[in-house]
């Protein structure tokens, strides 16, 4: 497959990139600043400079994927509703498959979660961040992309079980799991591969 990835600098970024090239993918990865991107080196990996937010940069960089993949994540110093606008320019594409990390505890895995987690992703996000999140949902899901909602996220190893399981059959508990971000990449590859929850939020497992 041709794969399209936002977010690639990050950390589950690089989990997704590394994998999907071992996994026999090309990819096109958009990122800001390709000179200190330090991803794989690879003749399957093309990297594009641009914004995720630039709609007409992510239609260009993209024109011919058959997937895309986001790791986008927000931090303190970014514009707000940065999520949003990348779920608004990834959707544009008319790209059919798209496979973006959320997460748990946002407005449609609230009752997944467990309100004492939703309380603790709004204290350490901010309400602007968790309100940016779940506008890029709505994007998301009415344009039948795939949003993984994980909670929080490690530097383990990738897991032998993994899984992805709808939120409707998740096990509540006070403090859910955590999951590496190998495991979640694997899992959001697994998906972009089979497409097998579209227009849904599932939850990662390991």
């Amino acid at each position: 497959m041709l794969i399209g990835v936002i977010g690639a600098t990050g950390l589950t970024g690089r989990q997704l990139v590394t994998q999907a090239l071992e996994r026999g993918h090309v990819i096109v990865a958009l990122v800001r600043n390709p000179d200190t991107a330090r991803l794989p080196e690879s003749d399957s990996l093309r990297i594009v400079r641009g914004d995720a937010t630039d709609a007409a940069a992510v239609a260009s960089a993209f024109s011919k994927v058959d997937a895309i993949i986001s790791g986008l994540g927000a931090h303190k110093s970014d514009p707000a509703g940065l999520l949003a606008a990348g779920a608004r320019a990834v959707t544009g594409t008319g790209v059919q498959r798209v496979v973006w990390l959320g997460a748990l505890g946002s407005a449609r895995s609230r009752a997944a979660s467990g309100a004492i987690w939703a309380g603790l992703l709004r204290i350490v996000a901010g309400k602007a961040e968790v309100d940016d999140k779940n506008a890029a949902d709505d994007v998301l899901i009415a344009a039948g992309a795939t949003v993984f909602h994980a909670a929080q996220l490690t530097d383990g190893t990738l897991s032998g079980t993994r899984r992805t399981q709808t939120l409707a059959r998740a096990a509540r508990r006070v403090i859910p799991k955590p999951v590496s971000r190998a495991t979640v990449a694997a899992l959001m590859l697994d998906e972009a591969e089979t497409g097998a929850y579209a227009g849904q939020v599932v939850f990662p497992l390991d």
